[in-house]
């Protein structure tokens, strides 16, 4: 069974389970309890805490701990407007940024007197730093949001030149770096972020749990009232097991990086699916990174390469390919591919079930019907040349069906409407 949808979930990595399983054994104990189990949870939270931080260049202290990268992102754009008076609450976001950003980003225009700019974004997906820097209002903007690297085309954006520009202002930034915190991986401290935001499922680690890592200074108001957890900044009772997940996720994560092969070996899977896919659609096209086949023949394929590629310092995420299929609807490949038991998905999976167009494509230029024939696979920890290829042949078949089907359909007479 092929999974090509890492993009929308990891599978739980072995180690994740390994830290989860003694936690979930013995009697689940109240991390903010004084005996000694309660104790023993808190150490696991603490040793996780140290292995978030360490995976995005933060201090322990920095990481809040959150339900996950949802709550995160509303945590910071809304905690983030929050804490300004009324006439400092100008948002500037990214066109692309996911919905937990922009529909929180809606809330604090509609319920909080939040100025809410759309910074637009070039055919690959990429910000321009100066046409962001025309919407700033300086001693009025309190929040510029640019993710690590869009979660449907894999484009890298350019953090630290942002970073710049929001400080300069008077903003603070937040990136949502999701779906890149593993591969190719953040620097908050050295890239200038004052909000991360992150989710353990992207890792390895099970769903449910997250973090919002907070730069030491940052104003933030609190969204959840209670037991005064996390300093403060999110109360309620911390799920002691999940957490230890996510830590090792997160350990585990950081050891492939450093390892300096998972870059690599994902660039290739992805070149590989590139080159059969083409071999079935030679009319196909790579939204967002860049065609490797531009670079030259035996060039790897490190996500950013090509003509126009962007600031290399500004990685994408080297195992995400998304592809339009002219004339071939994803949502009629994706349920061939799914008889076939291949996983992977249109877009965004928090927005599957959505009728209109990938926000991000359309960002991108793309018209509603070409954004409605991308299909984005997704490669990860676990992956290999078996599920690439296996993916492959499982579209070869389910293009012949829909070939078939498209040749079955009768041939309209002059003046007649055939519907499909």
């Amino acid at each position: 069974m092929p999974y090509l949808d890492y993009a929308a979930s990891a599978p739980l990595r072995a180690e994740a389970l390994a830290a989860m399983l003694p936690l979930l054994e013995r009697p689940a104990a109240n991390p903010s309890s004084q005996h000694g189990q309660g104790r023993a949870a808190r150490a696991a939270v603490e040793t996780a805490r140290e292995q978030v931080a360490a995976l995005v260049g933060a201090a322990p202290a920095e990481v809040v701990f959150t339900s996950g990268g949802t709550e995160a992102d509303n945590l910071a754009v809304k905690g983030a407007v929050l804490a300004r008076p009324p006439g400092e609450r100008q948002l500037v976001c990214s066109a692309v940024e996911h919905h937990a950003v922009l529909d929180a980003a809606a809330w604090a225009e509609a319920d909080a007197g939040a100025r809410v700019a759309l910074a637009p974004v070039d055919g690959l997906g990429r910000v321009a730093p100066d046409r962001l820097a025309a919407l700033l209002e300086p001693g009025r903007s309190a929040l510029v949001a640019v993710m690590a690297a869009n979660n449907e085309v894999g484009t890298g954006q350019p953090v630290a030149a942002v970073a710049e520009l929001a400080h300069a202002a008077g903003a603070v930034l937040l990136c949502d770096a999701v779906q890149a915190a593993g591969l190719p991986g953040v620097d908050m401290a050295g890239d200038g972020i004052d909000l991360l935001a992150l989710a353990s499922h992207k890792l390895g680690g099970p769903t449910g749990v997250g973090a919002l890592v907070v730069r030491t200074g940052t104003s933030l108001r609190p969204l959840l009232h209670g037991g005064g957890q996390e300093r403060g900044l999110r109360s309620g009772t911390l799920p002691a097991a999940a957490l230890a997940g996510f830590g090792a996720a997160a350990a585990a994560a950081l050891s492939e990086r450093h390892a300096g092969t998972a870059a690599s070996s994902l660039a290739a899977l992805r070149s590989r699916l590139l080159r059969g896919l083409r071999a079935l659609v030679p009319d196909l096209e790579v939204n967002g990174t860049p065609d490797p086949v531009m670079a030259g023949p035996g060039t790897p394929d490190p996500v950013m390469v090509g003509p126009g590629a962007p600031d290399p310092t500004a990685a994408g995420l080297p195992g995400l390919l998304s592809l339009r299929l002219p004339g071939r609807r994803a949502e009629d490949l994706l349920l061939l591919l799914d008889r076939h038991e291949v996983a992977c998905s249109a877009g965004s999976a928090c927005a599957s079930g959505a009728v209109t167009p990938s926000h991000v494509l359309v960002a991108m230029g793309r018209d509603p019907v070409e954004a409605r024939e991308t299909v984005r696979f997704s490669l990860g920890h676990a992956s290999t040349q078996a599920d690439v290829d296996a993916a492959v042949a499982a579209v070869a078949q389910a293009l012949e069906v829909l070939a078939a089907a498209e040749g079955s359909r009768p041939t309209a007479r002059a003046g007649q409407v055939v519907t499909p």
